[in-house]
């Protein structure tokens, strides 16, 4: 099949804005240059336990669906109005609190992305005339979906390892859709990608607690406070548990970081904004009372967090990463909160789940010696 008039990726880039889409563009469907050393990067063991980036078809773009040529890639702004992480301060005299990254504040992005990719396709179906296969990915495939986005042009991959844009900063979400469409690269032929503009900057590098940013580009995913607190399982290495801070599930620093995020536009979104802890509570995911969180019985946890990317935690993961944040949280013996703290702690530490008691205890020794 002749590859289609430029007019045809121009459609599709015009649809996906009115989709809600804020970017969107084509990429040949072949091994970008940046996937040359990603076996290494495995071999180093930077994934960690994340099983599912050794899948090899990671690789190779051509391998996620027979006789895929392009890639639409979208792009969708999270980045709610209010404070980063970076601008919040600590209170030991108040009630200790915790940090949920920013893109898991709302609805969980798998689903918002996948109805809006999958209404793209269907589009596509009724458009184009000629029989061909497509099929979305909502951050589910066998796909590097950044590399793929810097060959469409929507940005170039910054030192942190995330995909930066000029105009819009990070704080976006990535879907694709792999087609057997001959569809006109957004790149022209001469054309080169979007030019990184990460300069000498190393704000990103030096900001990063656990020193996860191993080298300009290069991330260890296996120290990064993301991965700690949302996909391992079990405890949490005592080296890591002081750098990870006060954080609950993520984290955004080398995004704010970033003097690309700045001046991010923001969403009025509601599926980004922060949720309700409870339906007539002030409190919300936007820097959430620890000890509330570390009080919410594991049936309140499922209710809160259905539809939320946070229970890809898990319950075990959730307590655990909150009596982390509970111990690093330099609570005042003087607040009212620190007695509170100290009973709720001695009653986790009684724990059935070894892991939730374990870091529970480890928490509890911290408070306590604060007050010594």
């Amino acid at each position: 099949m002749p590859q289609l008039e430029t007019s045809a990726t121009r459609w599709i880039s015009e649809r996906a804005r009115a989709l809600g889409f804020d970017l969107c563009g084509v990429a040949p469907a072949e091994r970008f240059p940046e996937l040359a050393r990603y076996s290494e990067w495995l071999e180093r063991g930077y994934a960690g336990d994340m099983a599912y980036l050794k899948d090899q078809r990671r690789a190779d773009p051509r391998t996620a669906m027979s006789g895929v040529q392009s890639l639409i890639v979208c792009a969708l702004n999270y980045n709610a109005p209010l404070p980063y992480s970076t601008e919040t301060s600590p209170d030991p005299a108040g009630s200790p609190r915790g940090w949920i990254s920013r893109y898991a504040w709302g609805d969980d992005y798998h689903l918002i992305l996948w109805d809006r990719l999958n209404a793209l396709c269907a589009e596509m179906k009724a458009h184009f005339p000629q029989p061909f296969e497509a099929r979305a990915y909502a951050d589910t495939g066998p796909l590097h979906e950044r590399s793929a986005a810097k060959y469409a042009g929507l940005g170039w991959i910054g030192k942190n390892t995330l995909l930066l844009n000029q105009s819009i900063g990070s704080w976006f979400f990535l879907g694709a859709i792999v087609t057997t469409l001959p569809l006109a690269p957004s790149l022209g032929l001469a054309e080169a990608p979007p030019a990184d503009r990460c300069g000498t900057c190393r704000r990103c590098i030096e900001a990063c607690p656990t020193e996860a940013i191993v080298e300009p580009y290069v991330l260890d995913a296996s120290r990064c406070i993301a991965y700690l607190t949302i996909e391992l399982r079990g405890s949490i290495p005592e080296k890591h548990r002081s750098a990870i801070g006060s954080h609950v599930f993520g984290c955004d620093i080398c995004q704010d970081v970033c003097p690309w995020n700045r001046k991010s536009p923001r969403t009025s979104a509601s599926q980004f904004q922060p949720r309700k802890l409870a339906p007539d509570s002030e409190e919300s995911l936007f820097s959430p009372d620890l000890l509330k969180l570390l009080q919410m019985p594991i049936e309140e946890f499922r209710r809160l967090f259905r539809g939320s990317p946070v229970k890809r935690a898990k319950w075990q993961g959730f307590v655990r990463n909150a009596c982390i944040a509970l111990g690093n949280s330099g609570l005042s013996p003087a607040s009212d909160s620190y007695r509170e703290a100290l009973r709720v702690l001695t009653d986790l530490s009684h724990s059935s789940d070894s892991v939730v008691a374990e870091s529970a205890l480890w928490a509890l020794s911290r408070i306590q010696a604060t007050g010594q």
